[in-house]
């Protein structure tokens, strides 16, 4: 069993309650906009980081990570990007492979809004974290952890902290 950690739209901040919330986690996948590279830096000194870059980011992020990150955790197959839409409006410039090859959970960030969501017509868990960063028009800072089992997605948490 791999216990994963999502966070996305962090825009350059990290405080002690993420990193609590995140404590009995093996990956931590971060969706993009990750604003300041201490953020990552922070998360892969404590766990396994998945990553991509987000509009926002510069240079540094960019020669880190990719706009998007596909790989396989326990059974499932896994894609993460920042600006990726969500069911019944994906983005173009990923929806034709979204749709062909879709993986088994689909993380994006980008919107601020934290979204779980089963797409029953390509069949595949999206997960929008929301946002973590104090920067967006959002209220709440979220993520989101679970744990994976062979193929299996269970117990799904979710953090909100005040903005």
């Amino acid at each position: 069993m791999t216990r994963i950690g999502i966070v996305s739209d962090t825009h350059g901040y990290i405080d002690e309650s993420l990193l609590e919330f995140f404590s009995d986690c093996n990956q931590v996948w971060h969706a993009g906009d990750i604003g300041d590279l201490k953020v990552t830096e922070a998360i892969a000194q404590k766990f396994e980081l998945k990553a991509v870059f987000g509009n926002i980011d510069g240079t540094d992020a960019r020669m880190l990570f990719n706009e998007n990150n596909k790989f396989k955790c326990e059974n499932l197959n896994i894609w993460i990007t920042h600006i990726g839409g969500y069911p019944g409006n994906y983005d173009y410039r990923i929806k034709n492979e979204l749709i062909s090859n879709p993986p088994d959970i689909f993380v994006a960030g980008h919107s601020h809004i934290l979204k779980i969501i089963y797409d029953k017509k390509y069949n595949f868990l999206h997960i929008n974290p929301g946002a973590y960063g104090k920067s967006g028009f959002h209220k709440i800072r979220t993520a989101v952890k679970f744990d994976i089992d062979k193929s299996e997605i269970l117990n799904m948490q979710i953090l909100e902290k005040d903005r």
